[in-house]
């Protein structure tokens, strides 16, 4: 098949570009590079089945030739970058996702979106099933993702619904691995690079907040298998293994064999306390279910992190 990949340079579309070049198909990734990075990729450039279109896909999206899939992942995903980004992540996920619709249509290709467990907001029910509608704060600073992502399942839906576009979407919780950037603002790397640099491990609030983590590769797999199913309504795709964070900063140092203490610092407003996914519908629909626990798969992520020059330069 021939596949565009939206945000492709990027930690989950990089990791998806290189499945599915595994397996065979042609795949096109259109990246402007505000948080991914060529270097993701660049891995790619002699394959004949690979292409980089250099573009922000908040304007007009031009592709020659026949799509068959067309897979939105574009936008700053972490607290950071939508913070420092607020407006662009609202492009993105609005103009974006009409833009990138629109292709999908104009090509008769399927669809699919990466939306994010974030539509829960701070969930007042917990673990999160596809049903519950969520408990956002829309004028809150995290709701320029939130309701960025929110409004791209309706707008997603809706091509469904009026176009009969083939859509899929997928509910993407917590997830780490190499090529999560160094900067990136999320609890796993910031925990493992504090880590090996010996540098105070941020905790915020009292740490008994709680979240899921899965492993890059199993989130790739539940991709692959919602792109193979006939079924058009969101899909949450995470661990439904609980951790405090505290919990996550004490097997960090353990793995990394860090001398850094705890820092604790205030909330961030809107910070959920829980965020666990209820995967019963991707057990049933997918038969997924994620198989890297978090001590391996943070084990692999801390190798790669190692090897990164913006890591050792650091080092104490």
């Amino acid at each position: 098949m021939r596949i565009l990949i939206t945000g492709g340079a990027g930690f989950l579309g990089s990791h998806l570009a290189d499945r599915l070049l595994s397996d065979g198909h042609h795949v096109l990734v259109m990246d402007n590079l505000l948080t991914g990075s060529f270097e993701n990729i660049a891995q790619h450039q002699a394959n004949t089945r690979f292409e980089y279109i250099h573009h922000n896909v908040s304007n007009y999206i031009h592709v020659s030739g026949d799509l068959d899939w067309v897979i939105h992942f574009a936008s700053p995903a972490s607290p950071v970058d939508y913070l420092q980004l607020p407006i662009a992540t609202m492009k993105v996920n609005s103009l974006g996702t009409h833009n990138s619709l629109g292709l999908a249509k104009a090509k008769s290709a399927r669809y699919m979106l990466a939306s994010t467990s974030e539509v829960y907001g701070d969930p007042e029910v917990s673990p999160q099933p596809e049903s519950y509608w969520g408990h956002v704060n829309p004028i809150g600073p995290r709701g320029v993702y939130d309701e960025a992502k929110r409004f791209a399942e309706a707008l997603t839906m809706a091509y469904h619904h009026k176009h009969g576009l083939d859509t899929r979407i997928a509910r993407i919780f917590n997830c780490y691995g190499p090529r999560l950037r160094t900067n990136d603002g999320r609890v796993v790397s910031n925990f493992i690079c504090q880590a090996l640099r010996n540098e105070p491990l941020t905790v915020y609030g009292d740490g008994r907040q709680t979240r899921s983590f899965q492993y890059i590769s199993d989130l790739i797999e539940g991709f692959v298998r919602l792109m193979n199913v006939d079924y058009h309504e969101p899909v949450n795709l995470g661990n439904p293994e609980e951790f405090t964070v505290i919990e996550l900063s004490e097997l960090v140092k353990e793995l990394t064999g860090s001398r850094s203490k705890v820092e604790f610092l205030p909330l961030p407003v809107d910070d959920p306390k829980r965020r666990l996914p209820d995967i019963t519908l991707a057990r049933k629909l997918l038969d997924w279910s994620p198989k890297v626990d978090l001590r391996s798969g943070l084990a692999n992520t801390i190798a790669w992190y190692k090897s990164r020059s913006e890591v050792l330069s650091r080092l104490s």
